[in-house]
C-alpha cells in the first residue's frame, strides 16, 4: 500500500455545486462562443424515453447544455470515454418497502453488450407498489451507466463531477412542492486502513539533526532544492511543489508500531437522493470509487441492509415514510469511521507519549508536528460533516407536504431527533480531536522543556570548564607577576650597552632611539586596525584611511567640542526666551 493511492490535490470547492453559474470554468478560461450564441433554451424539456432514440447518449449536454467544453476538466468526459470496458459495472440493489423492511437484495451486471437492455430496463422500470426507497450502490462505474442514470433520473452533473473529483458538496435541486426534490451529499471523512509501512512514521523522517539546539540546515537544503513539477489531474492542472519532506494532510497519516500498523486515509461518501411520492418510490444512488481500499459498494450495501435489522431503526422506518431516514444510515457509516479513526489515533498518541518520556528523539518530535497538522485538517472535515447534517435537517422533503399534518409533524420530529443525535456525536468527535491536539501540545512542550534542560546542563558544564580554565590562567598570571621583576632586572642587566658593559659600543641612547620608534609604530598600527570600532559614525572601511587615525581623532574631538558649545548656546537661548517672554533674533 503506497501513499500515491490516497494522495489527492486540494479539492476545488468553487466547482462543488450548481449554485456556481459557470461549471468548471475558471477565471482565465474563455467562454465558448458557440454555446453563448446558441438559440436553444437553457433548460431542455424532460424526455419520456419512449421514442427518444437513446437520449442518454448525449448526457450531460442533452439535459444541461452549459456542460459543454469544460466537461473534460470535471472528469465526467474521462468517465464516459476512458473507462475500463473489460470490467462490467455492478449495481447492488436494496429495496425498502412501506413496512420498513429491507428486501430484494440483488446485483445487476452491466457490460458493453448489456447497455441497451439495461437502458430499456431502467427507462421503463416497473417497481413494486409497496416500494418506498430503492438504493443503488454503483461499483466500477462505467460511462454508459453514468449517462443512463443521469438521463433517467435527471441528475445534476455536479453530483458526478464532485464524486469523481472528490469534492465535498451538498445541495438541493429540482424542488417540486408537494412532489419531491433531489439532494446531493458528497462528504470527506477519515477511515482506518490496515497496511504495512514502506517508510518511517513521519513523512519528514529523512531529515536528521546533529544537535538539539543547532538549526537544521539540512531541512532548508532539502526544501530549497526540491523540484517543482506539473501535475495533470484530468480535472485540475496545478503546479505542486512535491516535497517528500513536507507535511501533506491530503496523504494518509501512518500510525501504529510493530505489526499493528494502520493508515488514516481520506474517504468519500457520495450519495444522491431522489425524493418523490409518485408511487414509484424514492431512489438513492451511492457512488463508490474504484480504489480497492476505499469503501466498496458491496461493503456499504451489506451495512445498509444490516441497518434494516436494527430494532431502533426499524421502528423509525415503520413510523415515517420519509426516505431521508435511509440517507441518515449512510451518514452513520461515516460517523463510525470517524470514531474508529480517532480511537486508533488516541492509542498512537499515548504510545508516542511513553516513547518521548524516555527519549528526546527528534524523529518522534517531528511526528508530533505531523499528527498535529492532520488534526488541524480533521477539524475542517468535522466542521464540514456537521454542516452536511445541518443541511439534511434544514432541507425537509417537499413530498411530505402531501401527508396529513399529524403524520408529517411526527416524521419531522423524528428527523430532528436523529439529526440532533448525529450532531451530538460530531460534537463529541470534535471534543476528542481537541483533547488529542492539546495532549500533543503538552507533549511538545515537554520535549522543548527537556531540550532546554539538557542545553542548560551543557551550558553549566561549559561554564564550569571556563571557570576552571580562568582559575588556571589566574595562577599562570600570578606566577608571571612573581617572576616579572626578576625577568625585568635580568633583561636590564643583560643589555649590551656601554653603561653596563664597558667593552661594547652600544649606549642607552641607542637603545631608546630604536625602542621608541618601534613602539610608536606598533601602537599606531594596532590603533589603525581597531579604529573602525573607535569611529563607528564614520565610514572608515579603507585601511589606508584608518592609518590617519590621529587626524580623525582630532577632527572628532573638535566636532564634539563644537557640538557641545552649540547645545549650550541653544539651552541658554531657550532659558532666555522663557524668562523674557519674547523672541530672540540673531543678527548675521
Amino acid at each position: 500500500m503506497t501513499d500515491s493511492q490516497y494522495t489527492r490535490p486540494p479539492p476545488p470547492h468553487r466547482h462543488a455545486g450548481p449554485s456556481a453559474p459557470w461549471p468548471w470554468i475558471d477565471i482565465h478560461d474563455e467562454v465558448d462562443a458557440t454555446q453563448l450564441e446558441s438559440p436553444l433554451p437553457p433548460i431542455p424539456p424532460l424526455c419520456d424515453h419512449n421514442n427518444c432514440g437513446g437520449c442518454w447518449k448525449g448526457y450531460p449536454q442533452s439535459r444541461f447544455p452549459n456542460w459543454y467544453e469544460h466537461i473534460q476538466r470535471s472528469r465526467i468526459d474521462a468517465a464516459i470515454n476512458d473507462y475500463d470496458s473489460s470490467t462490467p459495472c455492478i449495481i447492488h440493489y436494496v429495496n425498502v418497502d412501506t413496512g420498513g423492511f429491507f428486501t430484494n437484495a440483488e446485483k445487476h451486471y452491466v457490460g458493453n453488450g448489456d447497455v441497451e437492455m439495461f437502458w430499456e430496463e431502467i427507462a421503463h422500470e416497473l417497481r413494486p407498489s409497496n416500494l418506498r426507497v430503492r438504493a443503488l450502490f454503483i461499483q466500477n462505474l462505467s460511462g454508459p451507466v453514468l449517462q443512463m442514470l443521469g438521463a433517467k433520473y435527471n441528475i445534476e452533473p455536479f453530483f458526478f463531477s464532485s464524486s469523481l473529483s472528490l469534492i465535498p458538496s451538498r445541495f438541493q435541486e429540482e424542488v417540486r412542492p408537494g412532489k419531491g426534490d433531489h439532494i446531493t451529499i458528497t462528504l470527506s471523512f477519515i477511515r482506518v486502513v490496515r497496511g504495512t509501512m514502506s517508510k518511517p512514521l513521519s513523512s519528514i523522517h529523512n531529515l536528521s539533526s546533529t544537535s538539539s539546539t543547532e538549526f537544521d540546515e539540512k531541512a532548508l537544503d532539502l526544501l530549497a532544492g526540491a523540484p517543482i513539477v506539473h501535475i495533470a489531474c484530468g480535472f485540475l492542472n496545478v503546479n505542486f511543489v512535491l516535497l517528500e519532506h513536507m507535511i501533506n494532510t491530503q496523504a494518509p497519516l501512518r500510525i501504529g508500531q510493530g505489526e499493528d500498523k494502520y493508515m488514516l486515509a481520506l474517504d468519500l461518501l457520495s450519495v444522491h437522493l431522489i425524493r418523490r411520492n409518485d408511487g414509484l418510490g424514492s431512489t438513492i444512488i451511492s457512488y463508490h470509487d474504484q480504489d480497492e481500499n476505499a469503501t466498496s459498494a458491496p461493503y456499504l450495501h451489506e451495512r445498509i441492509r444490516f441497518a434494516g435489522q436494527s430494532v431502533y431503526w426499524q421502528s423509525i422506518f415503520q413510523k415515517s415514510p420519509d426516505p431521508t431516514f435511509v440517507l441518515l444510515t449512510f451518514i452513520w457509516h461515516a460517523m463510525y469511521a470517524w470514531d474508529e479513526a480517532l480511537e486508533k489515533l488516541y492509542g498512537h498518541i499515548c504510545w508516542m507519549e511513553s516513547q518521548i518520556m524516555r527519549s528526546s528523539d527528534m524523529d518522534l518530535t517531528r511526528d508530533l508536528h505531523t499528527i498535529q497538522a492532520h488534526l488541524l485538517h480533521y477539524s475542517s472535515l468535522l466542521e464540514d460533516f456537521q454542516k452536511s447534517i445541518i443541511f439534511v435537517l434544514d432541507t425537509p422533503n417537499p413530498a411530505m407536504d402531501s401527508l396529513p399534518d399529524e403524520e408529517r409533524i411526527l416524521s419531522r420530529k423524528l428527523l430532528q431527533k436523529e439529526c440532533n443525535n448525529l450532531l451530538i456525536e460530531v460534537e463529541r468527535l470534535e471534543k476528542s480531536r481537541t483533547m488529542q491536539e492539546r495532549r500533543l501540545k503538552n507533549v511538545m512542550n515537554l520535549v522543548f522543556s527537556t531540550v532546554n534542560i539538557l542545553d542548560s546542563k551543557r551550558m553549566q558544564d561549559l561554564t564550569e570548564a571556563a571557570v576552571r580554565d580562568s582559575a588556571a590562567m589566574k595562577q599562570i598570571a600570578y606566577l608571571s607577576m612573581i617572576f616579572l621583576p626578576a625577568s625585568f632586572v635580568a633583561g636590564v642587566f643583560g643589555m649590551n650597552v656601554k653603561e653596563l658593559s664597558g667593552q661594547t659600543l652600544g649606549t642607552l641612547p641607542h637603545y631608546f632611539a630604536a625602542a621608541f620608534p618601534l613602539t610608536a609604530i606598533t601602537v599606531w598600527m594596532v590603533i589603525a586596525f581597531q579604529s573602525k570600532h573607535l569611529f563607528r559614525e564614520r565610514e572608515t572601511n579603507s585601511f589606508w584611511t584608518r592609518l590617519a587615525w590621529p587626524l580623525l581623532m582630532i577632527q572628532s574631538w573638535f566636532s564634539k567640542t563644537k557640538k557641545t558649545r552649540w547645545n549650550s548656546n541653544q539651552r541658554r537661548r531657550g532659558r532666555s526666551t522663557t524668562s523674557g517672554g519674547g523672541a530672540i533674533y540673531e543678527l548675521p
